[in-house]
Parts: structure tokens; sequence; C-alpha cells
């Protein structure tokens, strides 16, 4: 099968390799994958947001190289190796005259272009993509065990890149529903099922800490036309660029003349319709449809072959596509080539050489950014971090994790939004300013829980509550080192006031939480002054720190 490259396409590839290995040694990290090496650093079977892929691929770049090319080496070799992939699903013959524009075709796909060598979710989700797709090719040939095994385990790897990967495999079955009386295919749905099951342990064992996130508890915003649905079809221009128009044309025009080209219009159709509907109920960004990119390859492709016309014009456009994401590409390394646009790979050198050099060996909080904690620990030579999130945030990795402890009772400088006029600031490469001071003995408890004994699910406001506090540390905590408030937060989860609250022990007066132990408390709900309020959530205030997320928002009646 690969012995049937033509020589020509290894050239171009191996262009394409050198270009995305060189652009990740230059390019500095940006957030999210200072945030996924920080998951790297302690290796499991789930995180907070996703599953764990992203952090293995991070991890086995790390042993062949540091710094940046130590988080990307893998994500360049999965691109090259992505094209192979998309290469192969492509039958027509002509396609061995046609490699260069094949290539300008890949190339001119802006996120396609951007993740071969930034280490995302979404890039061993593109890749194993492919794989699925070659794979479900070859089984609907001719199905056998061992395309069964294959298929499974390729599965398998979808599901641990991205929770997004459920929609590749649905709209692939819905494609074909007799999938559901072959038994091979029942072979291939238990071998991933087995293959998956540490990550459903995983999840198990963290009380399902992502699915209710990203299901229940991930804060939104009231519906906005121009931001929501108005930005989705923006999002779908985005991804193609200045070929976009003769992009959706070839799919209009191609049909299901195949099982194969049936799943590849399904999953297309499929993943569009499906964010497009979503696109009434949140923001859909742009790699969530990143997806289509795959069959998309794959059929404009074959749809150029058979037109020469679309192939002339989607070639010349897609040429100037490809100079013009050239041209960004420098410009996140170079950052004068883009006026005055700061990306996120940016200054963050700069900025973390500024702390470094104030504190040294000090540990730092980031008060409410999980963002900007890895990215000093990665830039600092690994120096100790923590971010701290409070009821105006959200929980994230840093919140079911021990890193907590490494600054517990430590003096700190403390980074935070809040403070206007600490005893230290930075600045950033765009002009902005961040304050911080110094803690002497910080001392936090993110992690104790409030949760509010409902029998009807939700809430009156004025009403008189059973709480129950749960302390999972290791040891005991004095009540007055903390402050309880009741949280109001909107109908999209977003907190609007926060009010004090006092609490009577239920049973036996105590002024301490006992270490592994509930505690239960009568307290009533105080009448809030703001309007249009949809949830309310129980938080703590210790040491004088800004309420954190210790309660779960429950509905108001």
């Amino acid at each position: 099968m690969l012995k049937e490259i033509p020589k020509p396409f290894y050239y171009f590839l191996a262009v394409f390799l050198l270009l995305n290995l060189v652009q990740s040694y230059f390019t500095e990290l940006i957030f999210d994958e200072s945030y996924y090496w920080y998951y790297s650093q302690n290796m499991a079977w789930g995180y907070f947001d996703h599953p764990p892929m992203v952090a293995l691929l991070i991890k086995i770049s790390s042993l062949f190289f540091e710094g940046e090319l130590g988080v990307r080496f893998m994500s360049c070799l999965l691109s090259a190796a992505n094209l192979i992939v998309l290469w192969l699903l492509i039958d027509n013959p002509k396609k061995k005259d046609y490699v260069v524009h094949f290539f300008v075709l890949a190339f001119s796909m802006t996120l396609l272009n951007a993740y071969g060598f930034f280490t995302l979710p979404d890039t061993p989700l593109l890749f194993f993509t492919s794989c699925f797709l070659l794979a479900y090719k070859k089984f609907i040939a001719k199905p056998s065990f061992g395309l069964s095994i294959l298929m499974g385990i390729v599965m398998a790897c979808l599901m641990y890149s991205k929770y997004h990967a459920v929609l590749v495999i649905l709209f692939v079955l819905f494609s074909n529903l007799n999938l559901l009386k072959n038994k091979f295919a029942w072979y291939a749905v238990i071998v991933a099922l087995l293959c998956y099951t540490p990550h459903f342990y995983w999840l198990y064992d963290n009380n399902l800490v992502s699915i209710k996130y990203h299901l229940y508890e991930r804060p939104n915003g009231a519906y906005s036309f121009e931001k929501y649905t108005l930005g989705y079809f923006v999002n779908l221009i985005a991804i193609f660029g200045l070929t976009f128009p003769l992009m959706y044309y070839a799919l209009f025009k191609t049909k299901a003349r195949s099982l194969f080209n049936k799943a590849l219009l399904f999953l297309t159709y499929g993943v569009l319709i499906f964010f497009f509907i979503s696109s009434f109920n949140r923001r859909i960004q742009t790699q969530w449809i990143i997806i289509i990119c795959i069959p998309m390859v794959v059929i404009v492709f074959n749809y150029m072959l058979a037109n020469k016309s679309a192939m002339r014009w989607i070639y010349r456009l897609g040429l100037v596509n490809a100079a013009l994401i050239l041209y960004l590409r420098v410009g996140l390394v170079y950052q004068p080539l883009l006026f005055s646009v700061f990306y996120e790979s940016h200054g963050n050198k700069d900025w973390v050489k500024q702390i470094k050099d104030e504190v040294g060996a000090m540990p730092v909080v980031f008060e409410n950014s999980y963002r900007r904690a890895p990215m000093y620990a990665f830039y600092s030579g690994g120096s100790t971090t923590y971010s701290l999130n409070n009821v105006q945030y959200r929980k994230n990795q840093y919140s079911i994790t021990d890193t907590e402890e490494l600054v517990r009772n430590k003096k700190v400088l403390y980074v935070s939004g809040y403070i206007t006029d600490g005893t230290f600031h930075y600045t950033k490469t765009d002009g902005s300013e961040f304050h911080a001071k110094y803690i002497n003995d910080f001392d936090s408890y993110r992690k104790l829980e409030c949760i509010i004994d409902v029998t009807d699910k939700s809430v009156n406001i004025d009403q008189e509550i059973s709480l129950q506090v749960y302390n999972p540390y290791d040891f005991d905590i004095k009540l007055n080192k903390l402050k309880f408030a009741a949280a109001y937060l909107d109908d999209y989860k977003k907190t609007q006031q926060i009010i004090p609250i006092t609490l009577e022990p239920k049973n036996l007066i105590s002024d301490i939480l006992i270490s592994k132990d509930t505690t239960n408390f009568i307290t009533k709900l105080p009448k809030p002054t703001k309007e249009n309020l949809g949830y309310v959530r129980i938080v703590i205030s210790e040491n004088g720190l800004y309420f954190g997320l210790n309660g779960k928002p429950i509905p108001l009646q």
C-alpha cells in the first residue's frame, strides 16, 4: 500500500515535516499547550477537561527533545502521517499526477495547517479520524476479525483524543445502519470498550468530573445571533479561507455512490448540522468543527480530479491561502509582522523572566488562570505554580490534583487581577500589566465541598437549608479560618451576587471540620438584591482569599 505512493509525495511530505519541526522549535507555546504540558507532568487515564491522549503525545515528545519541540514533536509526526493516510483514502488512479495539488489543498486549510505543529487534543483527533475512515473503508470491503480489532483500537484512540470523537463514530454508523447486524462490527465495539475501560474507571473514580463539567457546569451566555449562529458561519469560512465557496460547492455536488462516500458525506453534514443546532445554545469554537477537514480533503480532491476547472481555481486560491498562512506562521515567531496584533505565542518568555528575576525559586500562585500558571512553570524551568480558582472562574485540572499542597504554608507571590497596587507588577509584550503581592503563609482549602441537602432538586430564597461540608484533606480545619456565603448565579451560571451567611451546627457544637469527615449545618439563604437569578451555590473564603467554587449550582424555584 505504501509502496504505491509516488516519490514526489514523500519529497513534499519531507518539506512539510521539516517546516513544522522548524516552526515548533522557534514558536513559543500557546496557553492551551502549556496547560496540556501540565497534564503530562502527572500521567493519568483522564484529566479534568479532556481524555489523556494529548498528554501522552507531550510525554513521548519530551523523551526526545526539551523546550517547545519537547511538547510538539509527536504532533509534527502525526500531522505528516495524517497526510499519508488521507492520500490512501483516495482511490482515483489519476491522483499520482496531482501530488502538488493534494498538498496545496491540505496546506491551504487553516486549522489543518495549524494543527500540523500545535499540540492540542484536536491534533490526535484529526489523525485518528483519518485512521478510522481508512480502517472502515477496508472493513466494508471485507469484514474480518483482524479488522474488527483494528477498528476497535482506532475507535478507542479517537475517544482517548477528545470526547467530540463520538460524533465521528456515530455519523459513520448512521451512514450504514446495517453495521448493527454485523457481528464483526460488534466485535469492534467490544474491543473499543475494553480499551477504553481505564478511562471509564478514571471517570468513575473522579465522580464523572469531565462529563459533569462539559454537560452541566460549563458557564454559558445569553443567546446572541452575532456571537453564536453568525459566528458559526464565520467559522465555516475561516477553516477553509479563500477556497471556501469551491469547497462547499464540491461537497454539495458529491453524491453517495458508495458506502464509503456515504460515510464521508454523513460525517461532514452530520457535524455541520449538529453544531449549527448547537449554535442556538452556545458559541461554537472553530476547532469544534475541524473534524470535517478530514472527509473534506477526500471529497474535494476527488471532485478536483473529475473537474479540471474546479481544480485550477482551488489550486490557485489554495496557493494564495498557503502564502497567507506562511506569512502568519512567521508572524507567530516574529510579532512585528502582525503589526498591532499580539497572539498567545508572543512574549511569554519575557513576562516569565520578569517574575523569575523577582522571586527566584519562590512558588507563584495565579488567581483564576489555569493558563498562566503552567506557562510560568514551563518557561521558568519547572518552578512550583498553582492556579487558585474562585467563584468568578471555573474549575480545571488544578481543582483535582494535589498541586495545592506544594504551596501550602509557604511564602508565595500571589498574582491576581483583583490586585491593582501590589508590591510587584509585570508587563506583557502587548502592554497589559499584572499586579501581585507576597503572602508569607499561603493556606487555601479549595477542595472543601459544600452540599445542599435538597429533596426536589431546587431551593427557595429565604428557605432554611441543611448544609453538609465535607473536608477531604488529611488534616482538620478550624472554622474560624472560614467565611461562608451564598453565591447567586444567573441562568447561564455566571456569578452575579455573593452574600455572607452564618452557619449553625446541626448536631454537636464544634469549631473544626474533621479530616475526611462531613459536618452538618443549618443556614438560611439570604434574599439577593439582583434579579433574573437561576442558581445558588454555597462558597467558602479561607484565610481572606476570594470565595471559591465549593458547592454545585442548585436551581432556584
